[in-house]
């Protein structure tokens, strides 16, 4: 269950993230996620389900080894980014960089600034925020060329391009002899979903 906690400043929530157990992300001054009882109130996010963990272990796996040879950098979910335009640090659940990464560091925290493709797994508690307020904020990353969004209920993987009059296309993959396509790489949407099994 996700509820706002008391306004908090920047600085008040790196110290919470150092003492945090769970990945806590910051959000116009406030602090939401499940109640985290180690954090004496501070909310934190909770575990996944295991389909969304499955789907992105094998997004991490396909697009490391599809990357292995490149400049490009496969991120996990412990990486934090700082979405400056809507005053917010969130954990993406993959984040692709190929240039340089620019970095700022936070109390010992390095916090990424230009994500090029994001891949978030949906889930119940999540999927309006992905779709919607947070897809705006990376919108306003000018590194961010494609956002990527997967289901964890059924088959299926939305990738959002930027174009270069600033406009942002949509494909579709639900069939699994459709290659999927996100960035340079290109597999099967059964590779994705390899061993998920949904309800």
């Amino acid at each position: 269950m996700f509820q706002p906690i008391t306004r908090v400043s920047e600085e008040e929530y790196f110290q919470m993230l150092l003492k945090s157990t769970e990945k806590i992300e910051y959000h116009d001054g406030e602090v939401t996620g499940p109640l985290d009882a180690n954090l004496n109130g501070v909310s934190a996010m909770a575990g996944a389900k295991l389909p969304h963990n499955l789907i992105v272990s094998n997004l991490v796996r396909l697009l490391g080894n599809c990357l292995l040879d490149g400049d490009c950098l496969v991120l996990n979910s412990t990486q934090l980014v700082h979405l400056p335009d809507c005053d917010r640090y969130v954990f993406p659940d993959i984040i692709i960089v190929c240039r340089e990464p620019q970095l700022t560091e936070r109390n010992g925290i390095d916090v990424l600034r230009n994500p090029e493709i994001i891949i978030e797994v949906l889930s119940d508690s999540t999927e309006l925020f992905d779709r919607g307020e947070k897809f705006d904020c990376y919108k306003q990353i000018t590194s961010v060329g494609e956002y990527v969004l997967v289901s964890s209920k059924k088959k299926k993987v939305e990738v959002f391009r930027r174009t270069d009059a600033n406009e942002w296309l949509l494909h579709d993959y639900r069939t699994d002899d459709e290659p999927v396509n996100i960035g340079t790489c290109a597999f099967q949407l059964s590779e994705i979903y390899r061993k998920v099994v949904m309800a």
